[in-house]
């Protein structure tokens, strides 16, 4: 029996019911992995039963495609990879529980950490006093996974490295 190409993926009990499915990829930190993570996700959902052209594909390759910019932009260092992890746990009864891909993105610089969600809010409310972060025409993609994920947060990777993951609320695949 032959294996499919690609990455091995792993299936273990998730939260919901049903197995956790599973896909990893470790890739270069350059802007050509970062695009690899994003098509490599976009063909993983629709595997899953989400096509390409979904708003679930959607939002979740805009949310694979921030992440791993974010990992190229502020956190390479030279043979230093990125790994991108998705797990999708789906829900037994989707009327009662959503289903939820979880989307984490893990670099090597874990003291360059993202800014926190209230850091987040006060750069973005009208009238707030700010400095030239503020100003910059860049550093927003964070709000897109704010508004897009059902929630969003950075750990350690020890020994030196951070995680930042996303959680978004999926609707039954097709």
């Amino acid at each position: 029996m032959n294996s499919p190409p690609g990455p091995p993926q792993t299936q273990t009990q998730g939260e919901r019911g049903h197995p956790l499915r599973t896909f990893t990829q470790q890739l270069s930190s350059t802007r050509r992995g970062a695009r690899l993570a994003r098509l490599l996700a976009v063909n993983q959902f629709d595997a899953w039963g989400w096509p390409h052209r979904s708003e679930t594909s959607h939002n979740a390759a805009l949310l694979v495609a921030e992440l791993a910019s974010n990992a190229v932009l502020h956190a390479d260092l030279r043979g230093r990879d990125f790994r991108l992890h998705l797990a999708l746990d789906e829900a037994v009864d989707p009327a009662r529980l959503p289903s939820v891909l979880r989307i984490e993105v893990t670099d090597a610089r874990g003291e360059r950490l993202p800014r926190t969600r209230d850091q987040i809010q006060a750069a973005s409310v009208p009238g707030t006093t700010c400095g030239a972060e503020c100003q910059a025409e860049g550093g927003r993609g964070l709000l897109l996974v704010q508004a897009l994920s059902t929630r969003w947060g950075v750990r350690p990777y020890p020994p030196s490295g951070k995680t930042v993951w996303c959680e978004l609320n999926v609707p039954p695949h097709l």
